[in-house]
């Protein structure tokens, strides 16, 4: 049976104490893209007692982002990456630097998400409500929707299967009640400090998709609690990075192989630390699963050489 928490009308509006917001940003060659990000997180209402500061990290960057960041937006503080961070680096980066000055939030932002004016008001007002209600490390997720179909795109993921324990399904927000979750997409998600010292920062073992999946089932590993807020958090366009480029028709096992090993496919050693941590006694199987399956796939195509 699924639990549904009431958001209240709670809001970290009303504590007379200044609250302190650290976002976490990562960006690579998307200088269009994170302009938006940027402006329409700059046009949020916030409650007057928060202060934000934001952290991003320019992965070496050829289109001149941290450049320009720093000119349109000097209060950012942008930090240079090594070239080779995608996601996961790039945000454990940003976030470890965030992290020395024990924020009392933070908030993880795509440089792909346009955030709705009152986005973060709306994160703070359900972390509030939640803490109120005893659960007092908390992550809570803002849902983002296509904005051209309004389809759900991102956000908070439940367990799916009653066999497999590592698929996950998204799950809509609703109206007006907070919704428990397994683990999370990394698009939008609001931090308490609590949990951060509970968890701590991203795994290193991961380079980029993994790693948002890895922290929120961590979360409950620590005794925290996992949330998708009511409602939509932004915009962000569904980007099927790796679903899934190794299912391609007339790939060679080679081929398949190769593009599954990539950072944004399925990395066999970084699956393995997957599957070990999350997947119970069994791991060993459900690490081998998705390789055994595609060579599979190779087999029943008939394209086994390169």
């Amino acid at each position: 049976m699924q639990v549904k928490k009431t958001v209240t009308n709670h809001s970290p509006i009303s504590v007379s104490k200044t609250l302190r917001l650290a976002v976490i940003i990562t960006c690579y060659n998307r200088l269009a893209k994170t302009l938006g990000c940027l402006e329409a997180l700059y046009k949020q209402e916030l409650p007057s007692n928060l202060e934000i500061q934001v952290y991003l990290v320019d992965d070496g960057s050829t289109d001149g982002t941290g450049e320009v960041v720093r000119s349109n937006y000097p209060e950012v503080n942008v930090l240079l990456g090594s070239g080779d961070l995608f996601w996961n680096g790039g945000m454990r980066l940003a976030f470890a630097e965030a992290i020395k000055y024990d924020y009392d939030y933070y908030l993880w932002l795509n440089d792909d998400t346009i955030l709705y004016p009152e986005a973060i008001s709306n994160l703070l007002t359900s972390s509030y409500a939640l803490t109120q209600q005893g659960y007092v490390k908390t992550v809570v997720v803002g849902a983002t929707q296509d904005a051209k179909t309004g389809l759900l795109s991102y956000g908070g993921m439940i367990a799916s299967s009653w066999w497999h324990p590592l698929k996950f399904n998204l799950i809509k927000p609703d109206n007006h009640e907070v919704k428990p979750c397994s683990t999370i997409n990394g698009n939008c998600v609001l931090l308490s400090r609590e949990v951060v010292q509970a968890v701590g920062n991203l795994d290193p073992e991961f380079r980029h998709s993994t790693g948002d999946f890895d922290y929120g089932l961590r979360v409950h590993k620590q005794g925290g609690s996992v949330w998708l807020a009511p409602g939509y958090a932004g915009t962000c366009e569904y980007n099927p990075l790796r679903h899934q480029a190794w299912d391609e028709p007339n790939l060679t096992l080679r081929q398949r192989w190769e593009k599954i090993n990539q950072p944004r496919g399925l990395p066999i050693r970084e699956w393995k630390v997957f599957a070990r941590r999350h997947a119970g006694p069994f791991w060993i199987f459900y690490w081998l699963l998705p390789y055994a399956r595609l060579v599979l796939k190779s087999v029943s195509s008939h394209k086994l050489l390169a």
